[in-house]
């Protein structure tokens, strides 16, 4: 395995366990900077073993995902790439805020790092493999109880029938995150679930942009 791949392969549990360069670090018995270097220098060159099997344990993950060599009766159990691990996907996790409240305007897309999802569980909240996800955090309460402010939420960004439910959308230049409801005749309702907030009736369609469905919340307890 490449040693760019290999890196990659580490910082992706990372993010993914929310752990920190240092505190990893630490836990070997190195300098504070040692995976953070790693990672981002690519120095050391590669990890040293018992660092590895440390990690490889640590994350719950096989060594050959952190460097080791692949055993012979290892091939075709063991697999890691940019998408994932065998039967997992690294789902992008954007920068941009979807307001809940009056609509943001900040459209920075870029990716704010990403968390790894099992296959199995994807498929069966209705993420297909040629699904487009992605993770936001909503900022705002007009969409309580539904969803409140600071929850991530898995945006299904793939082309489809519109239907009603929660979707990310941009209406007059705003980024926001509101329910639909489409009516017969093109007829479309932009519903705010929280009363304090407007709803608007009878919208044209062609004035919103839909970004994708809300298909999952997750929210800290």
């Amino acid at each position: 395995m490449e040693n760019a791949q290999i890196r990659e392969n580490l910082d992706y549990l990372v993010q993914e366990r929310g752990v920190s360069y240092s505190a990893l670090s630490e836990m070997l018995g190195r300098n504070t900077a040692y995976i953070q270097q790693f990672i981002r220098k690519g120095s050391p060159r590669k990890l040293d073993e018992a660092d590895r099997r440390i990690l490889a344990e640590f994350f719950g993950v096989s060594e050959e995902l952190l460097g080791a060599p692949v055993r012979v009766d290892d091939i075709g159990k063991t697999k890691g790439s940019a998408n994932g691990f065998d039967g997992m996907r690294f789902i992008p996790r954007l920068s941009v805020g979807a307001s809940a409240g009056s609509g943001a305007h900040n459209d920075d897309e870029l990716q704010a790092g990403r968390i790894a999802c099992d296959d199995a569980w994807l498929k069966k909240i209705g993420i297909s493999v040629s699904s487009e996800p992605s993770i936001i955090q909503v900022d705002g309460d007009s969409m309580e109880p539904s969803l409140k402010d600071g929850d991530d939420i898995l945006v299904d960004r793939s082309p489809q029938r519109p239907r009603d439910g929660i979707y990310v959308i941009r209406m007059d230049d705003m980024l926001m995150v509101k329910r639909l409801a489409f009516g017969p005749g093109g007829q479309l309702s932009v519903i705010s679930d929280n009363r304090q907030y407007p709803s608007y009736d009878n919208i044209d369609p062609g004035t919103i942009s839909i970004i994708g469905r809300v298909v999952w919340r997750g929210e800290r307890v």
